[in-house]
């Protein structure tokens, strides 16, 4: 199949250490069903609640190959189609007449395919992460390929042709922070219109405390008491950011690493714990909002440490 090195297929293979708990099971179900039925799907939810991971599983359990694209606010239409990316030489060297030499040389700019064009062309499944990141300008020539399944095609592509028909195999998946988030661009009505979202949100306790048992090591015991004290932490609502998933395995990870145990009188894990968890909940800095969140996760780690 010659698809230019300019594009990375990645085959449709099961996540390592994916945890499916029944919560994680019928999103999935959900997701596979609007697939089934023709429609893209968009994970929307804040960071850390497994969006681009889930994104990753759909498209395993879909099968074909994956296409994958992170949103940029650099990209231009051309970033997701194709464009023109180096030159082809052409030398002809003439010396049929022993005392005369002819040479002609012809330069053309050199037509590539980029990840979208790939996708369709060929069926495969697109995973767009973070598709706010990029500008609305950029993602205008998915409105098409999302509804009439065509492709517009710049003039300037080899071939001639002014479309390309998507695919019946092709599969698109988008995922995207809140609006709010510093660095996302409000998305067109247009397209949120021509996909099916999925709102997510932080994961119930048994996928939190699974997820951190398979991506740490720890024992379920040792992980559900680190998920105890993020998931007060993220209730107590005194955080600027509540905290995520990652604070569970980015403190079960470093634990094992410096030798330390789960338990209110080890001080590795109580300096992990304030250390992390104070980092991922707070980005203004204050002191006297860090010394708060302080105080609330010391109480958390008597109560459940």
């Amino acid at each position: 199949m010659p698809i230019d090195e300019l594009t990375t297929v990645l085959e449709p293979r099961p996540l390592p250490n994916f945890v499916e708990t029944p919560q994680v099971k019928a999103i999935t179900e959900r997701a596979l069903a609007y697939v089934s039925a023709g429609f893209p799907i968009h994970f929307r939810g804040v960071s850390g609640t497994g969006k681009t991971t889930l994104a990753m599983h759909v498209a395993s359990n879909i099968g074909r190959p994956v296409v994958m694209i992170h949103g940029d606010e650099e990209f231009s239409s051309s970033d997701l189609v194709g464009g023109e990316y180096g030159y082809r030489l052409r030398k002809v060297v003439d010396n049929f007449i022993h005392s005369v030499l002819k040479t002609e040389e012809d330069m053309q700019r050199r037509w590539v395919d980029n990840r979208l064009t790939v996708a369709c062309k060929y069926g495969f499944t697109l995973i767009y992460d973070e598709f706010t990141r990029s500008r609305p300008e950029a993602n205008n020539t998915l409105l098409s390929v999302l509804q009439e399944k065509m492709l517009d095609l710049p003039a300037a592509r080899e071939g001639g042709e002014s479309y390309l028909r998507v695919d019946p195999n092709f599969t698109a998946i988008f995922t995207s922070n809140p609006e709010e988030y510093a660095g996302v661009y409000r998305s067109q009505d247009a397209l949120r219109d021509r996909m099916i979202t999925l709102d997510l949100d932080h994961f119930d306790k048994e996928t939190e405390v699974s997820i951190t048992a398979a991506k740490t090591g720890l024992s379920l015991g040792d992980s559900e008491r680190i998920v105890n004290v993020v998931r007060g932490l993220r209730e107590s609502g005194k955080c600027e950011y509540a905290p995520t998933i990652r604070g569970p395995i980015m403190i079960g990870k470093t634990l094992k690493v410096r030798g330390g145990v789960v338990s209110k009188k080890n001080p590795i894990f109580r300096e992990l714990a304030l250390e992390i968890l104070t980092s991922e909940t707070s980005r203004v800095g204050s002191r006297t909002h860090q010394a708060k969140v302080r105080e609330i996760i010391n109480e958390l780690i008597k109560q459940y440490c």
